[in-house]
């Protein structure tokens, strides 16, 4: 072996398991694994704080959407928010799907939840708004023989630029494979400082999109516009309750940039 070719084993052996090390280490977790400090839920008729029929739970150390206290769905739409705005960041996260949906849940709604980023402040919906402006990366699980992939994206309130066009479809599919059963599913969100936004569903790219945008038409969305401006670079991340049991767990951030 040459001096050349010792030292560069070296250097893998040490400097680049540390360099990963350090990488990790970057990550911080949003979620503590025993409750839900730091945590806020929003339903849709209720004020915000009102966790109605403990939707929102930790157990085993897991975050979970739960309906087991309901009788029927009722229309009752539901997010957590975490309690900070971001602008710039990785977050990743474990999900999956168990169990049958609430009764009187939509159809459309059946292994379907989604985490919302760049959302309004949960302070700022309305006592009867069922979704917060936001940009949804949404959360599939198989249904029938159908495709159906997961890590898609819909625009409630906004728009974004999909391939340098104005995107104006509500949801847009990602290139993802469909996940079936109730296994865990990794998803990973990298909003970059220039605002594009990258969708990875275990290790894989599946969607990418730029200029995220509030949709003047849309009147919860034109509340927020401030001189005209529909530019959405921040706000904050939300988990969502849409009638199907679902689990989170691992959910970290990193790189982050918080909005002022």
């Amino acid at each position: 072996m040459t001096l050349k070719s010792i030292i560069t084993a070296l250097l893998l052996s040490t400097l680049v398991p540390g360099a990963l090390q350090a990488d990790e280490a970057d990550w911080t977790p949003i979620f503590n694994g025993k409750n839900l400090d730091g945590w806020a839920a929003k339903f849709s008729g209720h004020t915000l704080g009102d966790n109605i029929l403990n939707t929102f739970r930790v157990e085993d150390g897991v975050l979970r959407v739960s309906y087991e206290q309901y009788e029927k769905f009722g229309g009752r739409f539901g997010h957590l928010f975490y309690k900070s705005p971001y602008k710039s960041y990785r977050l990743k996260f474990d999900y999956r799907f168990l169990g049958e949906q609430v009764t009187g849940g939509p159809g459309w709604a059946f292994r379907n939840n989604g985490v919302m980023i760049h959302a309004q402040a949960p302070e700022t919906m309305g006592l009867d708004q069922d979704f917060p402006v936001s940009i949804e990366v949404q959360l599939l699980g198989q249904t029938g023989d159908k495709a159906r992939p997961t890590g898609n994206v819909c625009t409630p309130g906004t728009h974004i630029e999909l391939d340098g066009k104005l995107e104006k479809n509500h949801c847009i599919g990602s290139s993802s494979k469909t996940y079936a059963g109730d296994g865990w599913v990794t998803a990973e969100i990298e909003v970059a400082p220039d605002g594009t936004v990258t969708h990875y569903i275990d290790g894989e790219q599946v969607m990418q999109y730029t200029r995220t945008q509030l949709d003047p038409s849309d009147k919860d969305a034109a509340a927020l516009m401030q001189d005209g401006q529909t530019a959405l670079t921040s706000g904050y991340i939300a988990l969502q309750a849409e009638s199907h049991p679902t689990e989170f767990r691992n959910l970290e951030i990193k790189s982050t940039v918080k909005a002022r």
